[in-house]
């Protein structure tokens, strides 16, 4: 349906292959963290369980786990200023004042 729909506005689509980090390094980075660190180590018996147990590891995922992005910290609180970061919300790799926040 999707495809036949872009087909009449005459868009095309890149072909991704699965799996592959060469072609979609973040989307491929992030689901293997989700998959090692997270799925690989919970059983789910209900889907209200599973919804609860996502949250809370999407919740240490983007307030204490450390990032790379960050230089190994996790990243700020919501509450301080974006000023200092770039549209993606990581720091800015021109302006390495952020370690000084």
């Amino acid at each position: 349906m999707v495809r036949q729909w872009l087909a009449r506005l005459g868009v095309q689509t890149l072909y991704i292959e699965p799996g592959s980090p060469w072609e979609n390094g973040y989307n491929e980075s992030f689901n293997g963290k989700l998959r090692d660190e997270f799925l690989n180590g919970e059983i789910f018996y209900t889907l209200p369980e599973a919804v609860v147990l996502v949250e809370q590891w999407r919740r240490l995922y983007n307030t204490v786990r450390p990032h790379s992005a960050w230089g190994g910290l996790p990243p700020p609180p919501r509450r301080r200023s974006n000023h200092r970061l770039g549209s993606s919300g990581c720091p800015n790799s021109r302006d390495r004042r952020w370690l000084n926040v």
